[in-house]
């Protein structure tokens, strides 16, 4: 079986009877390990012993005095993230529950980077045993910031860090532990390159064609449809959906901020201008299984999904939407 995505901790976790990540001392190690948390060597007494006893102990209790103490503002703030983020995932069974208790119960002051970390992991169980090169890095899109471009008549999307040169240093503390490669050339991926993809998927440096169409556009409806069937139980058909002109909108989810303002324009009857419309990456229809578990407003009607990229090209995908926007009658959450 071929592995992927060692860099987000998968296999620190423990894992109970539903197939759920259980959290460990090993994986907690690794936030405790982050550059920001490291004490520089001016950092106070109450900084040093604090991050060595989360080291030795990660689970440990932490007493608001205990980083009150912190003469170091920012080392304060930083210590008031990441000890109010673990104790969430201690507080929950699994890492999947504790992602949709952020979500729905609002993530707060809870840094997106944690965020995306918890839907990296998370997809890192829900897609095990795949080998399907196009549906990972589809579902890359998940966590990772885009950045699209057109090129010879095809949409391209390009991790945003990678190819702007912002990310050289490793991407989290495990990638130095394993010692991955981090910088290398962006290639698009293909037949005839996507067996490369499992030894380079911690660099993120594969180029996805998202053209209409395309083998990975529909990668990326069957990773939304692995990512719902995981975390909440339900059974969707997502089929690749040309043109928004003649979509009558029941309902519709964004995938991101732009592709929100888009469907609410198009929901309120507006005109979406063709420089708006170029912005559209992908349009899908989803289908519940069965219907009884959607509301009586949907019905059987199909529920169109709209991913879109900002006037700067940058593609920030929100899977939270996901949870939060299907109209669901009732939730079955992973516990």
């Amino acid at each position: 079986m071929k592995d992927f995505w060692l860099s987000c901790g998968y296999h620190l976790l423990d894992r109970d009877e539903g197939g759920g990540l259980v959290v460990t001392d090993e994986f907690l190690k690794i936030y405790f390990a982050r550059r920001e948390l490291m004490p520089p060597p001016d950092a106070c007494e109450a900084e040093n012993a604090l991050h060595k006893t989360l080291l030795g102990d990660p689970c440990r209790a932490v007493g608001k005095n205990e980083i009150g103490a912190i003469a170091d503002a920012d080392a304060r703030e930083n210590w008031q993230f990441v000890i109010a983020f673990r104790d969430c995932l201690l507080a929950h069974p699994t890492l999947e529950a504790a992602y949709l208790a952020l979500i729905r119960e609002g993530a707060g002051r809870t840094p997106p980077l944690f965020i995306n970390q918890l839907v990296h992991v998370i997809l890192r169980n829900a897609l095990d045993g795949c080998e399907d090169a196009f549906l990972l890095r589809a579902a890359e899109l998940f966590f990772r910031t885009q950045r699209l471009t057109v090129h010879n008549g095809a949409l391209l999307s390009a991790d945003e860090e990678r190819i702007a040169g912002t990310n050289p240093a490793p991407v989290s503390p495990l990638v130095s532990m394993l010692g991955l490669e981090t910088s290398a050339e962006i290639d698009i991926l293909s037949e005839d390159n996507a067996a490369s993809y499992f030894d380079r998927s911690d660099r993120f440096d594969m180029a996805l064609d998202l053209t209409a169409n395309r083998r990975s556009q529909a990668a990326l409806g069957e990773v939304i449809a692995i990512w719902l069937r995981h975390l909440l139980g339900v059974s969707v058909c997502i089929e690749p959906f040309v043109e928004v002109k003649n979509a009558n909108f029941t309902w519709y989810v964004g995938l991101d901020a732009e592709g929100t303002r888009i469907g609410d324009r198009l929901w309120s009857g507006e005109t979406v201008e063709d420089s708006e419309r170029e912005r559209i990456a992908a349009l899908y229809t989803l289908r519940f299984r069965d219907t009884g578990i959607a509301n009586d407003e949907i019905g059987d009607a199909p529920v169109y999904l709209i991913l879109a990229m900002n006037s700067g090209q940058v593609l920030r995908m929100k899977p939270q939407n996901l949870i939060t926007g299907l109209p669901l009658r009732h939730l079955e959450a992973v516990s």
